[in-house]
């Protein structure tokens, strides 16, 4: 079968998943790889042992005898109660130092990005990057930082109610009783990539870098995915109030290339187009389109200027306006119509 398929040694032992480009996603597949190959080998074991069975001591028509039993032969049944928890232990133990390393958080990662996911759409913001050794920061103020007007909006939502808005139980349940409107947790920088309906964002990293990622939604909650990555993240509002841990680093991204990134949490009626890449450069580049970035280009521009496609080559936008469709679900408009 595998033969057929085509696969190589490399893709068979993976089981399906893909191939990843950062140390952290081939320590995942690598424990996914051998855990399969343990499942595998215990269920030929039990197949095997289930078919003997069947086989070997299917009762005789001309004969009135049992086979011989093994109840409470203590010593086999000492066996199977050891090797369970001695497999159990074993996978314990990988996964737990996987997942230490793969949680690992350093002190000043090369490169920080705020990752702002909102229904149906990613913004990126670099806070602080790294260049020849000298660490640039780049946060700005956060415009919804002043808290809002909390009796006008009591006042509102007491109007609301007068005209019949019941509010439901679990209306406020992401903010934990904040108003939809308090977006202090947010971050922004001088540096800045968002998507739109006719635009993929593409986020510019460097390899052989430390990253670090810091996610927050606008909104629902959402899940930050790149596949070769090998690992997702849900994306939440207020962080702090849900007590998320919200931040992960990848120690580096070993090849330039073209990454797809996706929402893995369903947040809505175009989640499955919540898609952005990652377009992972040598750190020659990133220092170039970073200085691009500061002398006023936008982001098609910066990648031009660093001989890179402006626009995304992994996956292409969709029109995820509710409004300017037919009945046949096809878009009535322009994708780039109305598009701020």
């Amino acid at each position: 079968m595998f033969a057929l398929a085509g696969c190589s040694a490399d893709e068979v032992m993976r089981f399906g998943w893909p191939e990843g480009v950062t140390p952290e996603a081939r320590d995942m597949t690598e424990l996914w790889s051998w855990s399969v190959v343990a499942a595998l080998i215990m269920g030929v074991l039990v197949w095997g042992l289930t078919f003997w069975t069947i086989t070997m001591h299917r009762k005789k028509a001309d004969s009135p005898d049992f086979p011989r039993q093994t109840a409470y032969n203590v010593p086999l049944e000492l066996l199977y109660t050891a090797v369970p928890f001695l497999i159990i232990a074993v996978l314990f133990y990988f996964t737990v130092v996987v997942q230490t390393k793969v949680e690992k958080l350093e002190d000043n990662p090369g490169v920080t990005v705020d990752v702002t996911a909102f229904q149906w759409n990613w913004r990126f913001a670099y806070r602080q990057v790294t260049v020849d050794g000298n660490t640039i920061k780049l946060e700005r103020p956060n415009p919804y930082g002043q808290q809002p007007d909390l009796a006008k909006l009591n006042e509102e939502a007491a109007k609301m109610k007068e005209h019949g808005h019941v509010e439901r139980q679990d209306e406020r349940g992401p903010n934990h009783g904040r108003f939809q409107d308090i977006r202090d947790y947010l971050k922004f920088s001088s540096i800045e990539v968002q998507g739109s309906t006719a635009e993929i964002p593409v986020l510019v990293l460097p390899t052989n870098t430390r990253i670090e990622f810091d996610l927050a939604s606008a909104d629902v909650v959402h899940s930050f995915w790149v596949p070769q990555f090998a690992f997702k993240r849900d994306v939440m509002p207020n962080p702090v109030q849900n007590h998320t841990q919200n931040r992960f680093q990848v120690s580096s991204i070993d090849r330039e290339g073209a990454f797809v990134g996706r929402c893995a949490e369903m947040c809505g009626d175009y989640h499955s187009m919540m898609n952005f890449e990652i377009r992972a450069v040598t750190p020659e580049k990133f220092k170039k389109y970073i200085e691009a970035r500061q002398s006023g280009q936008d982001n098609a521009a910066a990648l031009v200027s660093i001989n890179e496609s402006a626009v995304s080559t992994s996956t292409f936008p969709f029109d995820t306006r509710r409004t300017g469709r037919s009945a046949s679900g096809e878009s009535t408009k322009p994708v780039t119509e109305g598009v701020k």
